[in-house]
């Protein structure tokens, strides 16, 4: 060995290539890194445990039991009756109703008296449909507030029932689905009843629908307003969700409440078709129904907010009810008809409580069902579970430490499989973070996109190759589809961040990765971000 004096270098070369190995490729599945730390995710995510209560299904689905058997056998003359007299009513009152809109243009304004006496024709005809369906006799406690005390009407949803008999009980506007127009004869007539439209997933259209009850409800020409809150039908054993809009303008409200006792036919909507529940209706010989108007509550003073105002109705009817109130609305039945079309075993799996879900991350239902349809693509077992396999093959990533870690992020359980609540609250809450859209935004520029207004799938191999080093040229090439929507051979920056909003997951491999380089001609050991 050559002799060193003091100021001599130990090695002979002027420069030493240092390999560092950065966090995010190191460690098991196990370990604690945190691949979306950059995000500003410090955190370890949590995923409230799954609720038990199904708000929506139905508590005979199919009929059981000698009785019903039976019963439904000795009642087929009876059902035939009501349906002719169904079938009669119901062209009736189409004809009442189309006389009583006959000429009327001015539809902004209240309709005038002698075309409402007509409608009586078409409430009378929904009062004798009622009785076709078994309803001979209707319980009632308590009675309408006037409308000058109370404008504005809300009511839980079980059925197709109550829309019927508030139509021949209150005659009020409806605040409705645009849907609802297209459906035969029961479009027109609840045109007359001057109905108030609304696109439940376009926000001009929900706002323009408050104005208008707003407008609506301090007019005394106007019908009282009535709308169902939930936005869509339950069970009548829990109270999901309400949708702000009867709260917003600040008028009193009315709760009623409607309960449909039985014993061996639930007349819940639900997840049964409504030809079978038309059916059964005609085969009882008598269905109970009830109906509760409680006390009017106003808003306690003009600071009151609309969700403090929605709160405490809901608890009013909740309580009144004495069922719980759960976190679900309208998305979750979208989930759960996405999983019964994909024929999964218990679609209830798949509901998350949207209403919570959307109060937290700022997503949408349609967004949900967006992800829900990746996650069936993992092909989820019986349970609804996805297993490590099948999860990167959807996401186009590769078995490594990295993955591994994406994995165990949202694998709160550390059972090795994920559900779609874990999937669907680990996604958004990744998007949910402050760095996230930045953090698009700087990955397509790093990736070239500063440069040109798009990237090549060279460009995209190079960037995301020091997250994966061992990323075969067919595996980046499936990655690249994933974001080139248009199969134009270039990710535009529409495509882009498009991609990363529906795979929010993937933005754990854009992360400009550090690349080490130290000099020993000045004893400095530089970093240099790539």
């Amino acid at each position: 060995m050559a002799d060193h004096d003091i100021t001599s270098p130990l090695l002979s070369s002027d420069h030493l290539i240092v390999t560092v190995e950065d966090s995010a490729s190191s460690g098991g599945a196990g370990g604690g890194w945190n691949p979306f730390r950059h995000l500003g995710c410090d955190e370890e995510l949590t995923v409230p445990a799954a609720i038990t209560v199904d708000p929506f299904r139905n508590g005979t689905p199919e009929m059981e039991g000698v009785y019903e058997w039976v019963k439904t056998v000795v009642c087929l003359p009876l059902a035939v009756v009501r349906l002719v007299l169904f079938g009669l009513c119901l062209a009736v009152g189409y004809v009442a109703t189309k006389l009583a809109l006959h000429g009327w243009k001015d539809k902004e304004n209240p309709m005038p008296r002698w075309r409402c006496r007509i409608m009586w024709i078409t409430r009378i005809c929904a009062r004798f449909i009622l009785f076709s369906f078994g309803y001979q006799w209707i319980k009632r406690k308590g009675r309408p507030a006037p409308r000058e005390i109370a404008p504005i009407i809300v009511s839980n949803h079980v059925s197709y029932i109550e829309p019927i008999f508030y139509f021949y009980e209150l005659f009020p506007t409806i605040v409705a689905s645009e849907s609802h127009d297209s459906i035969p004869f029961v479009g027109t007539i609840i045109r007359a009843m001057q109905v108030v439209y609304v696109n439940r997933f376009e926000p001009s259209s929900r706002k323009q629908a408050v104005r208008e009850i707003k407008r609506r409800a301090s007019c005394d020409r106007f019908p009282r307003v009535l709308l169902f809150p939930e936005g869509t039908t339950t069970n009548g054993r829990s109270l999901i969700s309400f949708q702000p809009g009867a709260f917003i303008p600040g008028y009193p409200i009315q709760p009623v409440i409607v309960r449909y006792p039985h014993v061996h036919f639930d007349q819940s909507w639900g997840n049964v078709s409504l030809g079978k529940l038309m059916f059964r209706m005609f085969t009882q010989f008598h269905n109970y129904f009830e109906v509760e108007y409680l006390p009017v509550i106003s808003p306690l003073d003009d600071k009151e907010t609309a969700v403090h105002f929605r709160e405490r109705t809901c608890r009013a009817i909740a309580t009144a009810m004495n069922v719980v109130q759960t976190g679900h609305s309208y998305g979750d039945t979208m989930l759960h008809s996405k999983a019964q079309e994909a024929k999964q075993e218990n679609p209830s799996n798949y509901m998350v409580e949207m209403a919570k879900v959307e109060s937290l991350f700022h997503i949408s239902s349609l967004e949900a069902v967006d992800f829900l349809d990746k996650f069936l693509a993992m092909n989820p077992d019986p349970s609804g579970r996805v297993q490590y396999h099948d999860f990167l093959r959807v996401l186009r990533l590769k078995a490594c430490p990295l993955s591994e870690k994406i994995f165990a992020f949202i694998d709160v359980e550390k059972r090795g499989t994920i559900t779609f609540r874990q999937f669907l609250f680990g996604s958004a809450h990744v998007m949910k973070q402050p760095g996230f859209h930045q953090a698009c935004e700087v990955a397509f520029a790093e990736c070239g996109g500063a440069v040109k207004a798009y990237i090549v799938e060279q460009e995209l191999r190079d960037f995301i190759q020091p997250a994966i080093s061992s990323w075969e040229e067919d595996e980046v090439h499936e990655l690249f589809v994933l974001f080139d929507n248009n199969n134009d051979g270039k990710i535009d920056k529409g495509d882009f961040l498009s991609c990363l909003r529906r795979n929010p997951l993937l933005i754990a491999l854009l992360k400009p990765q550090p690349q080490y380089k130290e000099s020993f001609g000045n004893g400095v050991l530089e970093s240099v971000m790539g």
